[in-house]
């Protein structure tokens, strides 16, 4: 069941969900907006090998006067927003359709676990022909919030529990240990 924004503002009022800072405005019927943080990385390699645990990357601030994404250009950003999801919810996180229309897709692998903590990094990619200027703080992505049946078994405690900024993929640990 996907909840509603009085559904989301009482979960927060109780302390149970939390989005640090919240922005009320940004509490839609069905939905959170969640804004751009500061963090962005680009990868910085000619070749990505899956088992590699440091794949060369550039970490980057966004400036007051914005960030350009050259087309058919990647990135990995995070939200400004910190969240805790309790044990029982689940979110989905999708592109703002305003952004979509520019051309920009936004994902985070779409799917954030009941329990999650942390900021969420988000992959953007500019599909369009022309350069798109982002800024920090502007309205990004919007996450929708779904009740499980029951509370999950085993809560989100994988390898980007409490991440903070963009973070770069970590896909070498699935050969350590293959359950995250």
């Amino acid at each position: 069941m996907i909840l509603s924004d009085r559904s989301i503002k009482e979960l927060i009022q109780k302390g149970e969900l939390s989005i640090e800072p919240l922005d009320e405005k940004n509490i839609q019927s069905s939905s959170i907006d969640l804004r751009l943080g500061e963090d962005v990385i680009f990868y910085v390699t000619d070749f990505i090998d899956v088992k590699q645990e440091s794949i060369p990357i550039q970490r980057l601030q966004i400036p007051e006067e914005g960030l350009v994404i050259k087309p058919k250009s990647f990135l990995l950003a995070t939200t400004l927003e910190y969240i805790k999801l309790p044990g029982h919810i689940t979110a989905f996180v999708e592109g703002r359709s305003s952004l979509g229309r520019l051309g920009l897709f936004i994902e985070n692998a779409g799917w954030v676990d009941a329990g999650f903590e942390g900021q969420i990094t988000l992959e953007l990619y500019n599909a369009n022909s022309c350069p798109i200027r982002l800024y920090k703080g502007m309205r990004i992505c919007q996450i929708v919030l779904a009740k499980l049946d029951k509370p999950a078994e085993k809560p989100y405690r994988g390898k980007y529990f409490r991440q903070r900024g963009a973070t770069p993929s970590k896909i070498f640990m699935d050969l350590l240990n293959p359950q995250e």
